[in-house]
């Protein structure tokens, strides 16, 4: 059995007044499409709570920021384990949270260089543009799960979302 190197990660589902979604287009995030769009988000340092990750990583990510109360619950989860190119296995735990109504100008200078190497754009998508795509849209189940914040239920407890690696099998 390989070493895996545990990574929990804080994601945000940020929906403007207009009920789009933003996403990012990542290269090479999975071995199954050349690029997949994807919310921001990204690793928790340690000690630090899901919340303060999920608000800093907006931050860094779109340059909009909120106080770690703001984000409420976790809404969805998905976990599985992923392939570094360099070999490296890790196994990770990504928590959703869900920010309604944001109106903003996405400003992405607070990226790291390795995100930046990895993201090559971003958009604003709506409900119809999800369901019509054929590109690959990271968390899978994304869009079942859009609908029901949208209308109005929030979960109590976490969504189970399908793993974007489900070949991986360790």
């Amino acid at each position: 059995m390989p070493e895996v190197t545990m990574r929990p990660s804080a994601r945000i589902l940020l929906v403007d007044g207009e009920d789009r979604i933003l996403l990012y287009r990542g290269l090479r995030m999975t071995d199954a499409a050349e690029h997949s769009w994807f919310t921001p988000g990204g690793g928790i340092n340690d000690g630090e709570s899901l919340n303060h990750a999920a608000a800093r990583e907006l931050r860094e990510e779109t340059g909009h920021s909120v106080r770690p109360e703001e984000l409420g619950n976790v809404v969805a989860a998905a976990e599985g384990h992923w392939r570094h190119p360099d070999g490296r296995l890790f196994f990770s735990r990504e928590s959703f949270f869900f920010l309604h109504g944001r109106e903003l100008e996405v400003d992405d200078s607070g990226m790291e260089d390795h995100e930046r190497s990895l993201i090559d754009g971003f958009r604003w998508w709506s409900l119809p543009e999800l369901r019509a795509t054929d590109e690959q849209v990271i968390p899978f189940g994304l869009v079942g799960l859009l609908e029901r914040l949208l209308a109005g239920d929030i979960p109590d407890e976490p969504v189970t979302l399908p793993w974007h690696h489900p070949d991986l099998l360790v």
